[in-house]
C-alpha cells in the first residue's frame, strides 16, 4: 500500500514557533494532539500508511506532523466527523508557496515538500516570508 499525505492551512498560526506553542496549549489540556474536520478521508489506508499531515502558514508549507490514526468524532450536532491523531513531534519542512484553500486535499508523497530537522521549542528560524522567497529562488 502506497502512502498518501494531506495538506492543510495552519488557520491562526504566524510561524511554525506560534503553531507549536497552540499544540502544545492543547497537549497539556490532557489527552492527544488531534485535528477534527467535517470530512472522513476516503484514502484512509494509504494516509495510515505512514502519511504525515503538511501544514501551509502564512502561504507557505512549513511543518509537518505524521498521522497516527483517524478516530471517529460525533458533534454536539450529533454529526460524524473525523479525528486526526497527531504525533506531537512537528517537523520543518523545505518551504513550499501554497494558494489558500479550504478544507484539506491529498498530497501525494511525489510532489511533498522534503521533510527536514524535528521542531525544537525556541529555535531561531528565518521569518517564513523570508523562507518562502529564498526558496522561490533555490536557495532553500
Amino acid at each position: 500500500m502506497a502512502k498518501l499525505h494531506l495538506i492543510k492551512l495552519s488557520v491562526g498560526s504566524e510561524s511554525i514557533h506560534t503553531q507549536a506553542a497552540w499544540q502544545a496549549e492543547r497537549l497539556a489540556e490532557g489527552g492527544g494532539l488531534r485535528h477534527v474536520t467535517r470530512m472522513w478521508p476516503r484514502r484512509e489506508d494509504e494516509l495510515l500508511a505512514g502519511g504525515s499531515i503538511f501544514w501551509v502558514i502564512k502561504g507557505v508549507v512549513q511543518s509537518c506532523q505524521k498521522i497516527i490514526r483517524l478516530d471517529e468524532v460525533i458533534g454536539e450536532d450529533g454529526i460524524r466527523r473525523c479525528g486526526i491523531v497527531l504525533d506531537p513531534q512537528l517537523f520543518h519542512t523545505r518551504p513550499q508557496p501554497r494558494r489558500p484553500f479550504q478544507g484539506w486535499r491529498y498530497l501525494e508523497p511525489s510532489t511533498a515538500p522534503e521533510i527536514g530537522t524535528p521542531y525544537q521549542a525556541g529555535e531561531k528560524t528565518l521569518p517564513a516570508n523570508l523562507k518562502a522567497e529564498l526558496a522561490a529562488l533555490g536557495v532553500l
